[in-house]
């Protein structure tokens, strides 16, 4: 029962795994392995070191090959590849859906590439090319071309008789699309509508033509908002001239929200969710450098400040000893604020419409909890310190630093959003210097303003 268990979470998976590897029986990390789905290979993957994931790879059953290569990271992606053979990367990415091998082929050798390509019939090999035509971040990368279309005079009973002639549906097909005879988008068939209608009745009767399609040039995270909105499994791809020109299903929409979210955290942290975890030491090195390097700018900006209240830090120890408390406490609001921030323009709920009122809700909080904690602060450097001066220099100290941090974390990430630069990659960088230099400024300035005169 433990064992079964394991099987089921990546932990524990990672664990047998680990156990396996270890005893030289590669027979059973075999069995584990391939008993997975291709998301699942990739995860584990992902979550080996280099070594050990080049031999697990090797134990992949090729069948599944293809698929793991779509759902790997970029980075882990590019390390398998260099070691496969031409004639294995070919066998790989031709079972591909178009929009999976869209996805993939750039990574790919050129002669791998050209290989593939011929291998290709003359009608898919356009459909790819018109796929990669669109950023991969739209409707259009996502979308996959192949499809099944109807025309709006036939019956369902004629429709019903193409099906069984074709023999099978593309894969996660839950309607047919309705096009005229040019082939511009006229709405949808669901197959259950289609199963359960009188074959008598014409399509136009029974197709919903209420179903709005989706352009193809639209952002991929305003398509996951889309599908989410309307609980959709499918939907339907126009160009700018109201062409059908593919449909995308749930399960591409799974991963665009799967990566928004690792893009949102990482990013925090100056990090890339396209990144290696067992990337080797000097390349992730080289790439959190530049945070780091940032990070100590603003962190000598905050220690200059201390710097021009020296005098007072030598005169006035307690100010010393308390000081963090003010950097602290103005740094974790601000970071609440500035999440909340994040969330709400990665959802699209934040914009000019409502910005001015969420920012007067925010200074509103500011100021309650700058008041609250300003008075407990007060009581404990009042008690610890024996000194009223101190007790309330820190609660003015507090209450202006948190509503500074509320008016930065509504502020920063609205600004570098107009500069084009991602709130979630530089918002905290710049809320906590702001936070840290109004603190320090605020509580050392009231202090030698009023404990030196």
């Amino acid at each position: 029962m433990a064992e079964a268990a394991r099987e089921n979470d990546q932990p524990g998976r990672l664990e047998l795994l680990s156990e396996a590897l270890q005893s030289g029986r590669l027979q059973p990390v075999r069995r584990l392995v391939n008993s997975l789905t291709a998301q699942e290979i990739a995860d584990l993957l992902e979550s080996l070191p280099q070594a050990k994931r080049q031999l697990v790879w090797s134990l992949v059953d090729p069948e599944y090959d293809g698929e793991v290569l779509v759902h790997v990271n970029d980075e882990v992606r590019g390390t398998l590849i260099e070691d496969m053979d031409p004639e294995e990367l070919v066998a790989a990415t031709g079972s591909l859906d178009i929009d999976d091998l869209a996805d993939i082929i750039e990574d790919l050798p050129e002669t791998v590439v050209q290989e593939v390509l011929h291998s290709m019939d003359k009608e898919n090999r356009e459909r790819l090319e018109h796929v990669l035509t669109y950023d991969e971040d739209s409707a259009g990368g996502l979308m996959n071309p192949d499809m099944v279309t109807v025309r709006a005079d036939v019956t369902l009973d004629v429709v019903l008789r193409y099906l069984r002639l074709r023999g099978e549906l593309p894969e996660a097909t839950d309607s047919l699309y309705v096009v005229d005879r040019g082939g511009r988008y006229m709405g949808w068939l669901p197959l259950a509508e289609l199963l359960t209608r009188d074959p008598s009745k014409t399509v136009r009767e029974v197709a919903d033509a209420t179903v709005q399609p989706i352009e193809a040039n639209t952002a991929a995270a305003e398509v996951a908002k889309i599908f989410e909105n309307h609980d959709l499994v499918s939907a339907p791809v126009v160009d700018e001239k109201g062409m059908l020109v593919g449909r995308i299903t749930i399960d591409d929409v799974v991963d665009v929200i799967r990566e928004e979210a690792e893009h949102s955290v990482l990013s925090m942290a100056g990090l890339d969710e396209d990144d290696d975890m067992f990337a080797p030491v000097v390349q992730s090195v080289g790439r959190r450098a530049l945070w780091l390097g940032v990070n100590l700018l603003t962190a000598l900006l905050a220690a200059w400040v201390i710097g021009l209240f020296e005098g007072t830090l030598q005169q006035v120890v307690a100010l010393a000893v308390l000081m963090p408390i003010v950097a602290s406490m103005g740094g974790i609001a601000g970071t609440q604020t500035l999440t909340l921030m994040v969330r709400g323009m990665a959802l699209g709920q934040v914009g000019a419409g409502n910005t001015r009122a969420l920012l007067a809700k925010e200074i509103a909080v500011g100021l309650v909890n700058g008041l609250l904690w300003a008075a407990v602060i007060a009581a404990v450097a009042g008690m610890w310190f024996d000194s009223l001066a101190i007790a309330l220099i820190i609660a003015a100290a507090i209450a202006i630093n948190l509503l500074a941090a509320a008016l930065s974390g509504v502020v920063v990430p609205v600004v570098l959003r107009r500069l084009g630069v991602d709130p979630a990659l530089a918002g905290g960088v710049v809320l906590t210097t702001v936070t840290d230099v109004i603190g320090f400024l605020s509580f050392l300035g009231l202090g030698t303003i009023f404990l030196l005169r």
